[in-house]
């Protein structure tokens, strides 16, 4: 026997064949039922009532309306779909299938009624379709029934106590999905919602129980294990409430991404995440001229140092959005601009991208890449930002921050760059740690350049970003999957926080507003305790503090702050167009002396230096460090 026959002897379903068998031999007796029920009904099932010469056309033709409803079911697939899984478009063709087989029926029919009498009464037509759909939904359609009763019984031992929050139409999918899922291990036990006039109704069967109010006293009454928030469209602020009565509970919270699920059709079980951090910041996502953005960067080559990073990637993706003539993308990890690489070829394969693997370092390598790709624009991210690091290796942070800073703004200046965009931080005001003082060189080096070069040099400085490499947020993840304990260095600690995609949203409209030499700082809203933060996590993945995860302090790392600024006290601020970018004024800088420091901070990082922290600070006056 050949490979060919042997997979086709495989392919032949027994089991098919005799499900399909069954069907039939159930709809040759639904034909039978139906011919005879519908006069039986006509005559309010007295047989002595029934005129024998309509029985007579039934039973001459009966074998031939047997054959001709076979082959209208074959047709409209009523031997072929899956009833377990069966619809809308089952029901269709089962309705449309029975009507026309009921056509052809009662044109036959006439060809057997008894001469000078009716084939049969004219409502016994109506009848026949009525019991004949009746026969076939129940044969199709009682089979899914039964089979997702069996399913909720095998697991009705094992399953997840659901409490959904929002009583809508994006609820009421999610709801119907989970209800009719034979896989489901969820139950919905009920519903909140703050509309008054929901209070009391159902929903597929499940009870709206009443307000916010309610979630907490409810979550107890019914022992619930997961809490649902299926609200797409309400505000962030309001987002924040509900989920701070949510963290009461000690249950997981879950909810859907957004409005434009529901806009777009998405809104299914697939698409619930769990709740996030920034779900909890009160504010609502922070928007910005994308207009401005576009004309900006359309049409333009732009290049972004540090592409694979969280900060870098985030910029190219956004970039890539706003149809640049060329994306060139820059880092010397090739593992994590790979990544990006695959995922803006796959969304934006029109766009025009390059990938290059360098350092910020190599002098001749940045201006190889210059004098090659010719950018109009650059964003430059690349560096070493890991503050407790950089305290142990403060020479690589000053080769990589500030030196391949400058290497890359001048390369961008000897060859025309339009546009040179730094990304500083908070850190770099009144620093404390060698990461923030390096950062406020660069900022220095930036706006020395803007006097002296055409390109526009300027900084946009901002803070933490949730999710961030070297964040807390993905290790308070990570120590929580652990089982704790969460590490928080101290309890007064505070930062300020925003998501990536805000940030960078910002800084390409800072880019926008630039015409050099500017210090851009980002308004970061209000400060967030990384205590607060903590515990918020900890409760949101549906633990309690200090019972099922413990808080240990840690003492503040080397260099770190209890609190960051955003702006030094010479610095004056300046509105632009967006109420959440300002503008920092220039500081003044002896620049012939800040040459003759710069080529002594080279020689000394060249060298390893022992303690290259005196001469940070002789740059940056600001800069304080503990000198035990």
């Amino acid at each position: 026997m050949s490979k060919v026959e042997k997979r086709e002897k495989k392919v032949f379903n027994v089991k098919l064949l005799y499900r399909r068998t069954a069907l039939i031999i159930y709809d040759i007796i639904s034909v039978i039922a139906a011919s005879y029920l519908a006069l039986l009904m006509r005559y309010s099932f007295d047989m002595s009532e029934i005129p024998p010469y309509f029985i007579g056309p039934i039973n001459r033709f009966l074998p031939v309306n047997i054959l001709i409803t076979l082959i209208v079911l074959y047709i409209f697939r009523m031997y072929h779909s899956l009833w377990a899984f069966a619809g809308e478009t089952e029901l269709q063709n089962l309705v449309i299938s029975s009507v026309i087989s009921a056509v052809c029926y009662s044109i036959g029919i006439q060809f057997f009624k008894t001469q000078g009498q009716q084939a049969v009464p004219g409502s016994y037509y109506f009848l026949y379709v009525f019991m004949l759909i009746s026969f076939i939904f129940v044969s199709r359609f009682s089979y899914r029934f039964f089979r997702s009763l069996k399913h909720k019984q095998q697991n009705k031992n094992n399953n997840i106590s659901v409490m959904v929050i929002g009583a809508g139409e994006a609820a009421n999918i999610i709801i119907k999905e989970i209800v009719n899922s034979n896989f489901s291990t969820m139950v919905i036990r009920c519903i909140i919602d703050d509309d008054k006039g929901k209070w009391g109704r159902f929903i597929q069967g499940i009870k709206v129980v009443g307000g916010r109010d309610k979630i907490i006293e409810c979550a107890d009454i019914f022992g619930i294990d997961e809490i649902i928030v299926a609200m797409p469209s309400i505000t962030r602020s309001e987002l924040s409430e509900i989920l701070d009565i949510c963290k009461e509970t000690s249950c997981k919270l879950r909810s859907l991404p957004g409005m434009y699920q529901l806009v777009n059709g998405e809104v299914s079980v697939s698409k619930l995440r769990d709740v996030e951090v920034e779900d909890l910041l009160g504010r609502e996502p922070i928007e910005v001229d994308l207009d401005s953005i576009l004309g900006y960067v359309k049409g333009k080559k732009v290049l972004v140092t540090g592409g694979g990073g969280s900060i870098g990637s985030e910029l190219c993706r956004q970039i890539a959005s706003h149809r640049p003539a060329q994306l060139i993308i820059l880092d010397i990890y090739e593992n994590s601009v790979y990544d990006v690489q695959q995922e803006l070829i796959t969304k934006y394969p029109e766009l025009s991208l390059v990938v290059l693997i360098a350092s910020v370092r190599n002098t001749n390598r940045m201006n190889w890449i210059f004098e090659s790709y010719k950018p109009d624009i650059v964003y430059h991210a690349a560096a070493h930002k890991h503050v407790p690091l950089m305290e142990a290796s403060p020479n690589e942070a000053v080769k990589n921050n500030v030196f391949g800073t400058w290497k890359t703004a001048q390369a961008a200046a000897m060859n025309g760059v339009q546009r040179f965009v730094m990304i500083s931080t908070d850190k770099a005001v009144n620093p404390t740690n060698i990461m923030g003082a390096s950062k406020r060189i660069c900022e220095m080096i930036i706006q020395t350049f803007n006097k002296h070069y055409d390109t526009e040099f300027v900084a946009v400085r901002f803070g933490n970003v949730l999710g961030s490499n070297g964040s807390v947020i993905p290790l308070f993840k990570k120590q929580i999957m652990a089982g704790g304990p969460v590490t928080v260095t101290h309890p007064d600690i505070i930062r300020y926080f925003m998501t990536i995609p805000e940030a960078v949203s910002l800084v390409l409209q800072a880019g926008a507003y630039a015409k050099g030499g500017e210090i851009f700082v980002l308004d970061m809203g209000k400060p967030v305790k990384i205590l607060d933060l903590a515990k918020n996590l900890i409760r949101l993945s549906g633990y309690r503090v200090g019972e099922d995860i413990k808080i240990e302090f840690t003492g503040l790392r080397p260099g770190e702050k209890l609190y960051e600024e955003l702006l030094m006290a010479e610095e004056g601020m300046t509105e632009t167009a967006n109420k959440l970018i300002h503008i920092g004024k220039p500081i003044e800088i002896d620049e012939s002396r800040f040459f003759v420091q710069l080529k002594a901070l080279k020689e000394e990082s060249k060298n390893e230096s022992n303690d290259i922290r005196p001469l940070i600070r002789e740059i940056v006056s600001t800069y304080h460090y503990n000198e035990e």
